[in-house]
């Protein structure tokens, strides 16, 4: 089971296919906050539902959806 004080700073998330979605920067409430300074942001910080999550293995977030559903799925910051 996972439980959300494992999720940390510095953390890669990958999407149910292996593939890179991001690097977490924080926790926002129910969502997880990524790095704009990501390759793949784009510049900006993105947010995914914690709900979206599986399993955590060896430092690495995995999602229930393939990377490119997630990233159709996260909402950018406001900044």
């Amino acid at each position: 089971m996972l439980f959300v004080e494992q999720i940390k700073e510095g953390q890669g998330v990958i999407g149910s296919d292996g593939e890179h979605v991001g690097t977490v920067d924080a926790l926002s409430g129910q969502l997880i906050k990524l790095k704009k300074n990501d390759p793949g942001s784009g510049g900006a910080h993105h947010y995914l539902d914690l709900a979206l999550v599986v399993a955590l293995e060896h430092d690495t977030i995995k999602l229930i959806v393939p990377a490119a559903e997630a990233k159709e799925r996260w909402s950018e910051a406001t900044e």
